[in-house]
């Protein structure tokens, strides 16, 4: 096979996050969507219509086509493990979409398939990605910051001022914690990449919104590394929207935030971002603007999965990060009910590792 050809690719699930993923793809030359997967006729008719993809009633028979390198999963995150596992059956890579799974025994499932059947998988944690957090992990690895101290994050919206009964996430089971795991998730996949191995989470949460729904809806967490590093995550789902992250070194502090509106047109979130960094003692006035450049993060989160399907390497949005991404989540719940214990995620992982 030519190395220097498109990377071949399927994709399961045909919703709205597939049409994000599809039309990053399409602007790359180092992959090619050309099958797409649905159960619903209507989904697949609209799928090939607006992107030119052929689609398949049948995910058998994508997964007999030998040109077909690795298969993109959009389907529902309960989903994750059923679809992937017959994806490594079949000898193809893998990239779900993030979370791995929203059940830690099936992410940790879906992480064994890599070595059962000699395939990779990557998990889209794109967040990660993004130009500001990019520079921000340049800098502290360069050592231009100094030694890392703390973090702090914040992913906010006003989600549970618009959930009804119908929708799911108003239901605990569906979406427990309210923005804990639909948003302080991608937070937290963001201290893990910035702040190195996390040691344990401490959680509070309560209810402000007037819709009544049956989850939490706002969340407060900190996080100890376990080099030290201390952190903070939180999470309000009735407030206009933020997306921030900030680093505090000996040397230096940075600040990233962008208009998380923006999030669904990435070659613009550079537009409505800001990102500044900060030396010296003298503080507040040595503040220097920094350009952020133009990017797209669903468009190398793919390219990084072309690349795994190429090397038969991950190296980058690997499915272990996935995994303490949701055990990190896990811990925070269970930290809830216990009055804001610190709880360890690798009691949490071990204790889904059980479940095995």
């Amino acid at each position: 096979m030519n190395s220097q050809a498109p990377v071949k690719l399927a994709i399961v699930g045909l919703g709205r996050w597939a049409k994000v993923l599809t039309n990053a793809a399409q602007k790359s030359d180092k992959i090619e969507i050309i099958a797409g997967h649905s159960r619903s006729q209507e989904k697949r008719d609209e799928f090939t219509q607006q992107f030119g993809v052929a689609t398949y009633a049948s995910l058998a028979e994508i997964l007999a086509m030998p040109e077909i390198e690795g298969v993109i999963i959009t389907v529902p995150n309960e989903q994750h493990y059923t679809v992937a596992k017959q994806i490594a059956e079949a000898g193809k890579h893998i990239y779900t979409e993030k979370p791995i799974s929203n059940i830690l025994a099936d992410g940790l499932r879906m992480e064994a398939l890599q070595k059962e059947h000699n395939v990779t998988m990557t998990v889209g944690h794109s967040a990660r990605l993004l130009k500001g957090i990019q520079m921000m992990k340049n800098n502290l690895d360069d050592g231009s910051l100094g030694k890392l101290a703390f973090i702090e994050a914040n992913f906010s919206n006003e989600r549970a001022l618009e959930l009804t009964p119908d929708t799911w996430r108003w239901y605990r089971d569906r979406a427990p914690g309210g923005p804990l795991s639909q948003l302080a998730i991608h937070m937290f996949d963001i201290l893990h990449y910035l702040g190195g191995d996390v040691d344990g989470v401490s959680s509070i949460a309560s209810k402000l919104s007037p819709v009544g729904a049956e989850v939490d809806d706002q969340s407060m967490s900190t996080v100890r590394f376990k080099n030290g590093v201390l952190g903070y995550v939180g999470s309000c789902w009735t407030s206009p929207g933020i997306f921030s992250t900030r680093v505090f070194a000996q040397a230096g502090l940075m600040h990233f935030e962008l208009d998380f509106a923006s999030w669904d047109d990435p070659e613009n979130l550079h537009k409505t971002s800001s990102l500044y960094i900060q030396r010296g003692k003298d503080g507040y006035g040595l503040r220097e603007d920094l350009e952020i450049f133009s990017g797209n993060m669903f468009q190398d989160e793919l390219e990084i999965f072309a690349e795994a399907c190429r090397s038969g390497k991950s190296n980058k949005l690997t499915a272990h990060d996935g995994n303490i991404a949701v055990a990190m989540v896990y811990a925070a719940l269970k930290s809830i009910d216990e009055n804001a214990a610190m709880v360890s995620v690798d009691d949490i992982i071990s204790s889904a590792k059980s479940e095995l």
